[in-house]
């Protein structure tokens, strides 16, 4: 199952809930991206520094399990959630030689098992046979309201209008990037979640998954 969208959507939760449902892993790729931007920063290794991005993404052995994810054996899990990363996460997976490492390697453990996999590219880079894709969306400044709360959670207390207009900066770099641009697949099902709890949205997603399978339980990637 592939499901895309923006930043703020909803995906990383839903993705997660999902999968718990069906009993498929969840495989969140923003947080991969987010693991080589956390090398590169610790490296010292800037954004416009293509040929090391490129050797830190093929050489990053990253490993997810259950709300945990470890980078060369570390656990990241905390690490990549911090708010300078999610910037150059936005950053590093705009090169398109990054995009291709983590695509084999996105493409590699879906092939290993089953997956309800979500990001920017899934449905129409990553995995474009998959028989579910949904594009979850919502306004920008619920997507913020929602981030905001995430990182209130964390101790972290920025202006809603900073990290809407973050979030606005983020979708635009999305779009307009070269390389696996985030879109909606021809298609995928668009599914707004503006005004909807998270209950409710996972209800939804998980009638349409049973509708376009014989039991909800026949899902391929």
């Amino acid at each position: 199952m592939a499901i895309d969208g923006p930043a703020g959507a909803g995906k990383s939760t839903l993705a997660r809930r999902l999968a718990a449902r069906l009993g498929y892993l969840y495989i969140d790729t923003g947080a991969m991206y987010r693991a080589v931007a956390l090398w590169a920063l610790r490296e010292g290794i800037g954004f416009e520094d293509g040929v090391r991005l490129e050797q830190l993404a093929l050489h990053a052995e990253i490993e997810l399990g259950e709300n945990r994810i470890t980078l060369n054996g570390e656990d990241v899990s905390v690490a990549i959630r911090a708010p300078e990363i999610a910037d150059a996460a936005s950053r590093v997976s705009a090169l398109p030689a990054v995009r291709r490492a983590m695509v084999r390697q996105q493409q590699r453990i879906g092939e290993a098992a089953s997956v309800v996999m979500e990001g920017r590219d899934i449905g129409t880079v990553v995995f474009p046979q998959a028989e579910v894709k949904i594009y979850l969306d919502a306004e920008p400044r619920v997507r913020a309201e929602r981030r905001l709360r995430d990182l209130e959670a964390r101790g972290e207390f920025p202006a809603l209008d900073a990290v809407e207009r973050d979030i606005r900066l983020r979708d635009e770099r999305d779009r307009t990037r070269a390389d696996s641009p985030l879109m909606q697949a021809p298609d995928a099902i668009y599914f707004d979640s503006t005004g909807l709890s998270a209950q409710d949205v996972e209800e939804e997603l998980l009638r349409i998954v049973r509708e376009r399978t014989s039991n909800g339980k026949e899902v391929q990637r």
